[in-house]
């Protein structure tokens, strides 16, 4: 079959919320960029991406937090969706419906994790026998996240978040997402920080339990809250919450913020713990999901 030409009617690809775990930043490349080591985990909720087939190539936006995003050229599913055509001399067109359940600017990935599911829908969808070396070259172009929403499983991001490695096997737990309806800026919540930077933390033991997962994880810590909390006080009420609900093993902030995440043992205790969140603040976004551990 032609590269050009579909593979398939129809395709339809999640595209999950990445949550770190841990974040540290380990230094200042010449060129303003922060070197970071950090344990990223992917959550069950997300956007979700339809891929059909069209003469052009074009993007809808649906769902709760559409109103936030462009469709057009900025947006990163579709910049990817031109990068991989333009990479692989491909012509077919498609329409991409990106359903957008995730809040923006929120320290979730959301707009990586859509141009990765761009990346490896597409890549099926035109019949590209794209290797995954030349996906991830692309994704690297995008942004520093995307190769890690490429693979979407536990990774260890090193670089500027470029580098991914496979991190060791984690046990299976739940998380709780929480943002306060605030966005923030990476850029700002980086130019904030302030003091030394953090020595990488090595995984090399895979924890058996998410009680001994989230005893690890103790040890690390997201180097951007603080910073992130000074800008956005409202973090440091989300993450109260959440250490108040039974049964939380850990609550921290994900990536630049603003969300917040808690880790829990059991599906019931994660949902017992958002219906709680959501009933108490009507004005935050929460949602309980497994934590990922194969994108397939």
């Amino acid at each position: 079959m032609p590269a050009e030409r579909a593979a398939a009617a129809a395709m339809r690809l999640e595209a999950w919320a990445k949550v770190n775990l841990t974040l540290h930043v380990t230094g200042r490349r010449p060129d303003g960029y922060h070197e970071l080591d950090s344990l990223v985990v992917f959550a069950g909720v997300g956007d979700t991406l339809e891929i059909t087939a069209a003469e052009d190539l074009s993007l809808s936006l649906e769902g709760p937090f559409a109103s936030a995003l462009d469709a057009a050229e900025s947006n990163l599913a579709l910049r990817a969706a031109r990068s991989l055509r333009e990479g692989f001399g491909a012509t077919a067109g498609a329409r991409l419906r990106l359903v957008k359940r995730l809040p923006v600017a929120a320290g979730l990935g959301g707009g990586s994790a859509d141009a990765a599911a761009a990346l490896r829908g597409l890549a099926h969808f035109w019949a590209l026998g794209a290797p995954e070396d030349a996906l991830h070259e692309i994704a690297a172009r995008l942004g520093a996240d995307v190769p890690a929403c490429l693979t979407a499983r536990p990774s260890l991001l090193s670089g500027v978040g470029e580098l991914v490695q496979a991190a060791p096997p984690l046990p299976g737990f739940w998380l709780v997402l929480v943002n306060p309806g605030v966005p923030l800026s990476t850029p700002a919540v980086f130019k904030a920080r302030g003091g030394p930077f953090s020595a990488p933390q090595p995984w090399t033991e895979a924890p058996g339990t998410a009680r001994e997962l989230a005893v690890r994880l103790a040890e690390g810590r997201n180097d951007l809250e603080a910073p992130a909390i000074a800008l956005v006080p409202a973090i440091a009420q989300v993450l109260s919450a959440l250490r108040a609900t039974p049964a939380c093993l850990l609550a921290r902030m994900s990536g630049s913020g603003a969300t917040c995440f808690g880790l829990y043992e059991t599906e019931a205790a994660a949902r017992a713990a958002a219906r709680r969140l959501g009933a108490d603040q009507a004005d935050w976004w929460v949602a309980a999901a497994p934590a990922v551990r194969d994108s397939a």
